[in-house]
């Protein structure tokens, strides 16, 4: 099976510390990124949401916190409630100056059904550059 992963890039003119609040305080998230119930930042707690397909189909998003590294390395996997399938959504922070490097990579995007056009790689890329490079710095610079 040929590995797809997404790997999106931005740099925001802000410093490190608020791009990681961005990423790890559920009061934050819920501005810009999924309407989450809940979220914790520490390694093995579950959180879910509901996000859209292209025609309006409703997903449940299952995930579960791997790996935090405060300030550098944000990871949890990746799941559809009642689909097949396992995936990787890792954050990274690169201090650059008093701007920061975000680095997002979603991998494993193979192991969903290659019949479905919303789990194609494709819509996972124009997905996350309008979550990274849209909605994310939109929330940033207010």
């Amino acid at each position: 099976m040929e590995e797809k992963n997404v790997v999106v890039e931005h740099t925001y003119e802000v410093p490190v510390q608020k791009v990681w609040d961005a990423l790890t305080n559920k009061d934050q998230l819920k501005q810009w990124y999924f309407d989450l119930d809940e979220f914790k930042p520490e390694v093995g707690f579950r959180f879910t949401f509901k996000g859209q397909g292209h025609k309006g189909e409703q997903y449940i998003h299952v995930c579960t916190i791997l790996e935090i590294v405060p300030f550098k390395k944000l990871q949890y996997s990746w799941e559809y409630e009642g689909y097949l399938g396992y995936s990787l959504v890792t954050f990274e922070l690169f201090e650059k100056g008093s701007a920061t490097k975000l680095r997002l990579t979603h991998s494993g995007l193979e192991s969903f059904a290659n019949n479905n056009p919303d789990f194609a790689q494709n819509s996972f890329m124009e997905g996350w550059n309008i979550i990274i490079g849209k909605m994310l710095p939109g929330f940033l610079i207010k």
